[in-house]
């Protein structure tokens, strides 16, 4: 489209297609609502007045700038390019860092002063210095992500997709099989099928609504699926009441005397956000949406520094998952009207009916299909000879998945693995240093053994190799493969990096290379000739 005809273009705000995406990222939202509220009441024992009358109004603030933030940076892309298919980028709270935040900053500050407000002071402090670590990466993250292959930073991404996303959704989907996998069908016979539902009904509202159903028409035999009561639901009227954020500034600098342990997990998480965001962009522009790098990780960073100096102890994110609302229809409105709608959930006291009235269960398979979308997206949009690749960048994800599983575990025991032994869980086959080494700094580390293999894999061995050097600096500083930001965190894994990055430059020096067999450099990879052969 000519320059005259973009200007003129008249952006629509809404269509029907809006309407799919917005009940389905409205309870991929409402899902993450229902789980950090969960965690503020029942693991760090907050006070419904500072949960309902503080945090929750803070975070409504929060998510209404960000998807409104995000709606306008699509409606500034389609008036640009004179199309009519730009996809607002999803954005909310970063779901592993809202169990970051919970775990490993408030709660042990909760275990030693007794105090959920001291807690809470540390969680938002936490946020505060990660609200820096991200607008700093706004200006070095567009250089990150030129130099980066698209199989490694989409396959990181697909890592965090099928465990921190999808792995936890699909094992409560099938513990409660009802509700869980009646949902689940719903959904993917409507977004993968194709399947219209009565009156046009979008099918994430279908899969609420018949999930919610069963949940209490099992009550009237007596089976209890989901856990509701109306007990649960007349209790909820309690925190009903407009809200209004109030500055929290005091809190904030209160939560410095907690610096140390903050900062443990704050910097490496900092930088996992950058990743992150700049996997999401990267995927963002895989589906036909190009957005600037910059702007969008220095708005997570100024909407999170808003959020928390409102009371908010969670970040705010740029969400996987751009290419699943795009092709279900969503567009520009989507967004801003998911913001709305969570400022009204949390101002209210909404969040506490909602936790009454809907079973959880019923809501997570659309987190599920979201895993489904951005795991396949990973070898969809890269090169088909860079699959290996993907492999690779997403197995630090499934260790330190697997690590938070074990330790959660032991820890519901009264116990943890260094208690247990090392050398006894290994003989178990529970490797548990191995995991702790391979998933530290997971997200990160991923985008590194990708770009390491991808750069072999085109036979780009000086590229390789400078990836494997920035691997060594990483690991050296504890950034990836330790389990805390430091000096000499894991030496020998960083010398092993090293070596490495010797030996890839002695290939591309001295190296001879077997020739790449015709007419496969695309999609056999480009290995020797005698490898494709054998296939």
């Amino acid at each position: 489209m000519s320059m005259t005809s973009a200007a003129n273009f008249k952006v629509k705000l809404w269509v029907p297609g809006d309407w799919n995406a917005f009940f389905g990222f409205g309870t991929n939202i409402l899902v993450n609502l229902l789980v950090l509220t969960g965690l503020l009441r029942f693991v760090l024992k907050m006070p419904d007045a500072l949960v309902f009358g503080r945090i929750l109004p803070a975070l409504g603030v929060m998510l209404c700038l960000s998807t409104g933030y995000y709606a306008y940076l699509a409606w500034k892309l389609a008036k640009r390019t004179g199309r009519d298919d730009v996809c607002a980028l999803p954005s909310g709270v970063s779901v592993p860092h809202m169990f970051v935040v919970t775990f490993v900053v408030m709660l042990p500050i909760l275990l030693a002063t007794k105090d959920p407000v001291q807690a809470w002071e540390a969680g938002l402090t936490w946020v505060f210095v990660q609200s820096f670590v991200l607008m700093i990466g706004g200006f070095i993250g567009p250089y990150i992500r030129k130099i980066t292959p698209r199989a490694a930073l989409l396959g990181s991404l697909a890592g965090i997709a099928l465990t921190f996303i999808a792995m936890n959704p699909t094992a409560q989907v099938f513990a409660t099989p009802m509700i869980g996998i009646v949902c689940l069908a719903i959904i993917l016979a409507n977004w993968f099928g194709g399947v219209r539902y009565f009156g046009g009904v979008p099918g994430g509202l279908v899969a609420i609504a018949a999930g919610t159903i069963i949940a209490w028409g099992s009550n009237l035999f007596g089976l209890g699926y989901g856990g509701l009561t109306l007990g649960k639901v007349a209790g909820s009227f309690a925190n009903f009441g407009f809200e209004f954020p109030i500055p929290a500034v005091g809190h904030v600098f209160s939560g410095f005397k907690y610096l140390g342990v903050i900062m443990v997990t704050a910097i490496p998480f900092g930088i996992y956000d950058l990743i992150e965001a700049l996997d999401n962009v990267e995927s963002a522009e895989a589906a036909g949406d190009s957005y600037p790098t910059m702007r969008v990780l220095s708005a997570d960073g100024v909407i999170s520094l808003i959020g928390c100096l409102l009371g908010n102890p969670f970040i705010n994110a740029v969400y996987i998952g751009h290419p699943g609302w795009k092709a279900m229809g969503g567009r520009i409105g989507y967004s801003a009207a998911t913001g709305v709608l969570v400022l009204v959930l949390t101002m209210f006291g909404v969040v506490s009916l909602m936790m009454a009235l809907v079973p959880v269960v019923a809501i997570l398979p659309i987190l599920l299909y979201i895993g489904m979308l951005i795991g396949s997206q990973a070898f969809q949009e890269s090169p088909h000879r860079h699959a290996p690749a993907i492999v690779l960048a997403i197995l630090p994800q499934i260790a330190g998945w697997g690590k938070t599983i074990i330790d959660g575990a032991l820890g519901a025991a009264g116990t943890n693995a260094a208690t247990v032994g090392f050398d006894k869980l290994a003989q178990v086959g529970v490797l548990y240093k191995g995991l702790e080494t391979l998933g530290g700094g997971a997200a990160l580390g991923g985008v590194v053994l990708g770009a390491i293999t991808v750069f072999i894999i085109d036979r780009e061995f000086i590229k390789a190799a400078a990836f494997a050097l920035s691997g060594a600096v990483f690991t050296f500083f504890g950034v990836i493969h330790g389990e805390a930001i430091g000096i000499g965190s894991s030496p020998t894994v960083a010398f092993a990096y090293l070596a490495v990055a010797g030996i890839l430059y002695g290939c591309a020096k001295y190296a001879v290379l077997e020739p790449v067999l015709a007419g496969h450099a695309d999609d056999a990879t480009s290995l020797p000739t005698s490898v494709v052969a054998a296939e």
